[in-house]
C-alpha cells in the first residue's frame, strides 16, 4: 500500500511541479518562433531536474521506505543538471543561430 501512496504522490510531483515549470518557462519561450519551435527541449529539462530533486531530496520524505532509497552520486547528480541548463538555453542559442 505505502508502495502505491509513494507512486501517486511522484505522479503528482511531477505532474504539478513539472506543469507549473513549464508553463512559468513556455511564457518565455513565446518571444520567438525559432525558441517556440524548440521549446520541447525544456520539457525534457524539467523532467531532469525533477528526477535529481525527487531522487535527492523528496524521496527521503515519502511513504515507502524499502532498499535502494539512496542519493545520486554527486557527479551524476551535477552532470544531469548541467545538461538540463544547456536544455534549457538550447533554444536561445538557436533562436540566434537560425534568426
Amino acid at each position: 500500500m505505502r508502495f502505491m501512496l509513494e507512486l501517486i504522490r511522484i505522479i503528482f510531483i511531477f505532474i504539478f511541479l513539472g506543469g507549473l515549470v513549464g508553463a512559468i518557462i513556455g511564457n518565455i519561450y513565446t518571444s520567438n518562433d525559432v525558441t517556440e519551435r524548440y521549446s520541447w527541449l525544456s520539457s525534457i529539462a524539467i523532467l531532469l531536474l525533477l528526477f535529481v530533486l525527487y531522487r535527492n531530496k523528496l524521496q527521503f520524505f515519502g511513504w515507502y521506505k524499502g532498499k535502494g532509497s539512496e542519493k545520486l552520486p554527486k557527479p551524476f547528480s551535477l552532470m544531469l543538471i548541467c545538461l538540463s541548463l544547456l536544455l534549457l538555453i538550447t533554444p536561445f542559442i538557436l533562436g540566434l543561430i537560425v534568426s
